[in-house]
């Protein structure tokens, strides 16, 4: 058995195989789906800033006594 593994969107209801993977794939498959929960695909502003932060010039984070400071 030939196992592939990649990520793809489904439109129109269906599942397009990357080309690379296409010669090795015969007319029978077996199809496991995995698909994100809702909660998990659902980014929110802090999910982009995290994966894409902001990059500012000449930023300097504060130090825990300027956090704590009062």
């Amino acid at each position: 058995m030939y196992a592939v593994e990649f990520q793809t969107t489904i439109k129109n209801g269906m599942i397009e195989i990357p080309v690379e993977y296409q010669r090795h794939l015969r007319q029978s498959v077996r199809v496991i789906l995995l698909a994100e929960d809702a909660a998990q695909t659902a980014k929110g502003f802090i999910d982009q800033l995290l994966a894409q932060p902001l990059q500012v010039k000449d930023f300097s984070p504060l130090t825990r006594e300027e956090i704590y400071a009062r």
